[in-house]
């Protein structure tokens, strides 16, 4: 019974590591990552007042505008890995990151009751209480699916029109691949 509980069907198992979704969550990524970075860039100013408005300890002036810089730079350069599906899994791997650090700081500015422009796509600082509650978990939910999108591209890095897949021929889902995947989530 408890076999038949956890077995997948083959159809099911094709569906976890196709290489169409995977281009799909690439080209969402990617678009969001540089929509993301170009928006922080083209402001400058404006990402250091919204990184200064989470009012991290020990977070100086000085220290936010190379952070104002350097984020989202590195957004635009996952964006464009992600874009052509170059070194996809590394790149995926840190848009995780960036998104569980997003995730954090989002969190931790509405657990100390500030009410704040996250500045994902631009500006930030300061903003009225209302609306916090659905502002901050729409952000918090948005960037999980993100995340969530990063870590399947890690796991099947293999995608459609991607340059990873000119190195090697993409692997195909198999049983092995199900019981890792069952293995794992136990």
């Amino acid at each position: 019974m408890a076999n038949e509980m956890t077995a997948v069907k083959p159809s099911t198992r094709r569906i976890w590591g196709h290489p169409v979704i995977g281009l799909i969550f690439r080209i969402v990524l990617a678009g969001i990552l540089a929509f993301a970075g170009i928006s922080k860039l083209l402001e400058p100013s404006g990402a250091r007042s919204a990184i200064i408005a989470y009012r991290i300890p020990g977070m100086t002036g000085d220290i936010a505008g190379v952070l104002g810089w350097l984020l989202p730079a590195g957004e635009v350069l996952l964006a464009v890995l992600l874009l052509v599906g170059l070194l996809t899994r590394w790149a995926a791997i840190l848009t995780a990151i960036l998104m569980c650090a997003f995730i954090i700081g989002i969190g931790s500015v509405w657990a100390r009751g500030y009410s704040i422009d996250c500045g994902c796509f631009g500006g930030g600082g300061d903003v009225s209480e209302s609306g916090k509650t659905w502002r901050y978990s729409s952000e918090i939910l948005r960037d999980l699916l993100f995340a969530g999108m990063a870590v399947w591209l890690a796991v099947w890095p293999k995608t459609l029109f991607s340059l990873d897949r000119t190195q090697s021929q993409p692997r195909e889902c198999d049983d092995s691949d199900e019981l890792e995947f069952q293995e794992a989530a136990r």
